[in-house]
């Protein structure tokens, strides 16, 4: 079965961090058609490759060099395809060897590892990149195309969850005690991260993992809208809990002083961080719901500023040039390849190695983040030492 085909659960692993803060939000979301967008359908043909790519490296037999060759011409098939691909599951090939040959003995690997966390999680399962046991350790890895935000390995719920799975399908064969998480994330700069628990901890988190996934199967316990428990919730522009939740951050404020203190400006912000998306949301749902001809009181939906274009730009070309009203030289704009763009041609090592010493990283633009960002913080104020070598 293909990755798009597969089914998943109604309080899935991949949604758990939702779930178990928000608990009332998988009911909810039922009420709502699960729609696909580019980028996941992006990260399911980098998956696809992927899996196939560790497949051949553990079990040739199984998907051998000249099926892997025919099977990656036919990924090349799809419109969605970038060769960057290849570098990427290069990456995630490379994470999984590593691990593999740092162990004392050849370790029981399984690939797209369909896991069932039942006995946690009402009706749970989910498929787990790679399953991997040696000895006394159970080592879940996870494949994750998006660079948009940095997925951590520590204490994730939906890696927790799917080693729960495996520990219950194969505890009678190994005696498992520790458990290892590592996610990689190729296309972010430090995108590979790893965490270790022991299997009590495992187990305590499957027993707290019970008690909010009996609530939200039934769909009971509290709505917790914020930031990252709505981000991806099907729900979100109509949920009225966000709604309550933003109008209040942003409106109710009460009898406060003329001026504002840097731990109130922290505050607010941490507070109305998603006023602004909700914002974004909510005109984004209204906008559809007038284009589907319903009304959305005090708004309207509006054709936006028209552009133009040519018809047919190589004949416009040729009658400005023969009519002698502008030379060719001026209807064309000569200019370089952007640093990234010729890095993305030739590839990141060719890159490296041909051009490397004339790259430089100059400094980013000041930006304001919340204190778990793991970038070092920076200042304008001058340090005693900066000062003191000024005065030399």
């Amino acid at each position: 079965m293909g990755h798009e085909e597969r089914a998943h659960a109604l309080l899935s692993a991949s949604s758990a961090h939702r779930w178990l803060k928000c608990t009332r939000c998988a009911r909810l979301e039922e009420q709502f058609p699960d729609t696909s967008s580019e980028a996941a359908k992006e990260g399911t043909l980098a998956h696809e490759l992927a899996e196939m790519r560790v497949r051949n490296y553990f079990n040739p037999g199984d998907i051998s060099k000249r099926k892997l060759t025919f099977a990656i011409k036919k990924l090349k098939e799809d419109p969605l395809w970038d060769n960057e691909m290849l570098t990427h599951t290069d990456t995630y090939l490379d994470y999984i060897r590593d691990v593999s040959i740092k162990l004392p003995a050849t370790p029981f690997v399984e690939v797209e590892k369909r896991v069932d966390f039942s006995k946690y999680v009402p009706e749970g399962f989910g498929t787990a990149d790679c399953i991997m046991i040696q000895g006394n350790t159970l080592f879940v890895i996870d494949f994750k195309y998006g660079k948009g935000v940095p997925v951590s390995a520590e204490e994730n719920p939906q890696m927790m969850l799917y080693a729960l799975g495996a520990y219950e399908a194969c505890k009678i064969l190994y005696p498992i005690t520790k458990i290892h998480l590592g996610i990689v994330q190729p296309r972010l700069p430090d995108g590979i991260s790893n965490w270790e628990c022991s299997l009590e901890d495992l187990m305590e988190f499957g027993e707290y993992v019970k008690g909010r996934a009996a609530l939200a199967f039934s769909g009971e316990g509290e709505f917790a809208p914020d930031e990252k428990t709505c981000k991806f919730c099907r729900a979100k522009n109509q949920c009225r809990a966000r709604s309550d939740h933003n109008v209040k951050q942003a409106f109710e404020l009460g009898e406060l002083p003329p001026l504002i203190t840097n731990e109130e400006a922290g505050q607010r912000l941490l507070a109305m961080r998603d006023v602004v998306a909700y914002q974004k949301d909510l005109q984004e749902w209204a906008l559809s719901e007038c284009l589907a001809g319903k009304e959305v009181p005090g708004w309207k939906a509006v054709e936006g500023r028209r552009s133009r274009d040519w018809t047919d730009m190589d004949a416009a070309f040729e009658r400005l040039t023969k009519s002698g009203v502008a030379a060719e030289e001026i209807l064309w704009e000569r200019k370089p390849l952007t640093l990234a763009q010729v890095e993305k041609i030739i590839g990141k090592k060719d890159f490296n190695d041909a051009v490397g010493e004339f790259v430089i990283q100059r400094s980013g633009k000041p930006a304001l983040v919340e204190i778990s960002d793991k970038r070092e913080a920076i200042t304008n104020k001058v340090t005693a030492q900066e000062a003191f070598q000024e005065e030399i």
